[in-house]
């Protein structure tokens, strides 16, 4: 007899298809547009057409997403190339099971495998803490964007 409170193992698969897509913008859609009210034309933009996607599954469901872009040239005072991590979100029902981190993670290992030399990313302010765990430093101050605080962190591979 199994143990139905053990919690099924989570796996981070790379997006390969359009209807893994789906299953990420859906994600996005439930923690950014529903529980953030972040505004749907902000949210979706044409980076996901040239992003690599990665989906957090657990049980054959899809509870976290999260992407890497390739910016076109690295941020003030770096050198190299550099890539964005964005638009992290997990179910609410999956959080704090380091799901998150282990977007991070696989979204770190695909920018070393590409030869970036660094990350950015724009961190809420809430989620400081998240990122300091994993390396991120803050740059600059404070800006909104999407309606929420935010601070530029970054992070040298």
């Amino acid at each position: 007899m199994s143990d139905s409170a053990t919690p099924q193992p989570v796996t981070i698969v790379p997006i390969t298809n359009e209807g893994e897509l789906f299953q990420a913008l859906a994600i996005r859609e439930v923690v950014f547009i529903e529980e953030q009210h972040v505004p749907e034309g902000i949210e979706r933009d044409a980076e996901d057409a040239k992003a690599y996607h990665v989906l957090a599954i657990q049980g054959g469901h899809a509870i976290g997403t999260g992407r890497l872009v390739m910016l076109p040239q690295p941020p003030p005072e770096r050198q190299g190339s550099w890539a964005q991590i964005g638009r992290m979100a997990v179910l609410q029902s999956s959080r704090k099971a380091r799901v998150g981190s282990m977007l991070l993670e696989a979204l770190e290992e695909e920018a070393r495998r590409r030869g970036v030399n660094g990350i950015m990313l724009h961190a809420q302010l809430f989620a400081l803490e998240f990122y300091k765990k994993h390396g991120y430093e803050a740059v600059g101050s404070v800006f909104m964007e999407a309606g929420f605080e935010h601070l530029e962190m970054h992070k040298t591979l």
